[in-house]
């Protein structure tokens, strides 16, 4: 009787408190809302006996706010094709966090650990199997820029310069959202690689930004022009040989009028598309254009190309130490702020990648 009296006290200091997000219903429309997406404590067991074999009980430090969790909460699979978020179940999402407890020999207490798989919660337990990479600690970057330059969205930007679209010296390049988590990177990237360089952003602030901070030729706030024909003729006189596409709508539509021949576009995402069904989005009229001018136009997924991430890592990280890439962070602190972070990537307030701080 004593000995099962030890094990349930051993037991309960074991346990923790965790708050996590979880999924009430889905929202076709808009952005979500408390009536879609719910915060609840529970209680977990961290013990060592209660952890499966290959499974690690993560305390989480930092979740990576990004414009693709929108489109898993639509109760739709089109689009981005992302399996549905299921119902009372918890999210998931792309983060940092702390080993607690570890049952694989290769993590260990205190292990810094990246995962595109972490509960939207504060403590969680996952298969080791779902942990793409530890963190160096003594590496000098610091765990916000693994999230941004070093995370999603610079391997997004990455992957779209070097990999799919691959434009060469001397092109001109457009890419929309240029301030946000994607478009500050991806244009760093293309003047790396010697080309010129516009930007489109939503507010005079953003167009600042890119221009002094992250070294765009130039740019434009849409929502000061009444013609993006108009402005695209003044920006590209000779044309665009290159768009990162990230919004999608009215500007894809008017870059087609404006592409020279075998111009690349790689689509990394459409965020002014996201919060309406597909019968609702704005169309693109013009699509004939790609075949007079044979044009490429090609969408790309992160997890595609995940045998290339050693390869980003290392290219990045060079960039980072040498001053030549750098990112613009917002880290929002709590999980009970992830409604409000996720919604804010659809405000034109918005500037550079948001982040959650969970844990200090």
């Amino acid at each position: 009787m004593g000995e099962e009296v030890k094990s349930k006290g051993e037991e309960e200091t074991w346990m923790v408190e965790s708050k996590e997000w979880y999924l009430l219903s889905y929202a076709p429309h808009g952005v979500p809302t408390t009536d879609h997406l719910k915060l609840r404590s529970v209680c977990l067991s961290l013990s060592p006996q209660s952890i499966p074999h290959a499974h690690l009980a993560i305390e989480t430090l930092f979740f990576s706010i990004d414009p693709y969790l929108r489109s898993r909460f639509t109760g739709n699979l089109d689009g981005l094709y992302f399996p549905q978020f299921e119902l009372n179940q918890v999210i998931t999402i792309f983060g940092i966090g702390r080993v607690k407890v570890s049952n694989d020999s290769k993590y260990k207490e205190g292990d810094l650990i990246m995962s595109a798989s972490l509960l939207v919660a504060e403590y969680c337990v996952i298969p080791s199997s779902e942990i793409f990479g530890k963190i160096d600690a003594a590496s000098g970057i610091s765990l916000p820029d693994y999230l941004s330059s070093l995370g999603v969205p610079g391997f997004a930007a990455w992957l779209g310069i070097e990999v799919v679209g691959d434009p060469k010296p001397g092109s001109n390049v457009l890419i929309s959202a240029a301030s946000g988590g994607v478009g500050m990177i991806a244009g760093q990237l293309a003047k790396i690689r010697g080309c010129r360089v516009i930007g489109s952003t939503g507010s005079d602030e953003k167009l600042r930004l890119i221009k002094e901070e992250f070294g765009y030729d130039d740019g434009f706030n849409y929502n000061k022009e009444t013609d993006l024909d108009a402005v695209l003729t003044k920006f590209f006189p000779n044309g665009i040989d290159f768009y990162l596409d990230n919004v999608g709508g009215k500007m894809l539509e008017s870059v087609l009028n404006h592409v020279n021949k075998y111009a690349r576009i790689p689509l990394c995402g459409m965020i002014s598309q996201y919060n309406q069904v597909w019968t609702e989005r704005d169309g693109v009229r013009n699509l004939l254009n790609m075949v007079g001018k044979e044009v490429r136009m090609e969408g790309f997924l992160l997890k595609t190309h995940f045998n290339r991430f050693g390869d980003f890592a290392k290219e990045m990280e060079g960039h980072m130490k040498e001053g030549r890439v750098k990112s613009k962070i917002k880290i929002n602190t709590g999980i009970e702020t992830f409604l409000d972070s996720l919604n804010s990537l659809f405000s034109a307030s918005n500037i550079g990648k948001v982040l959650i701080q969970v844990k200090a």
